[in-house]
């Protein structure tokens, strides 16, 4: 078991022994859980995610409407 200082911002730094047995690489993302015993940090991933305006939803569905026109069905 390792001790970690957190500093005055609460952020901590996971010591390199932890960070590569886990996989973690500098920019990583984890995952904490409180529990009753404390938290747990897990490895985990973060997918970007984009959410659509009205414009950008048009154009999806002109796209799809051209691509149809151009594989001989109608839309």
């Amino acid at each position: 078991m390792q001790t970690i200082q957190v500093n005055e911002r609460g952020c901590l730094t996971l010591p390199k022994p932890l960070r590569s047995a886990l996989g973690i690489e500098r920019g990583g993302v984890v995952s904490a859980e409180l529990t009753g015993n404390g938290i747990t940090l897990k490895p985990a991933v973060a997918y970007p995610v984009e959410l659509y305006s009205d414009a950008r939803i048009k154009k999806f569905e002109e796209e799809d409407r051209r691509l149809a026109r151009q594989m001989g069905r109608k839309r």
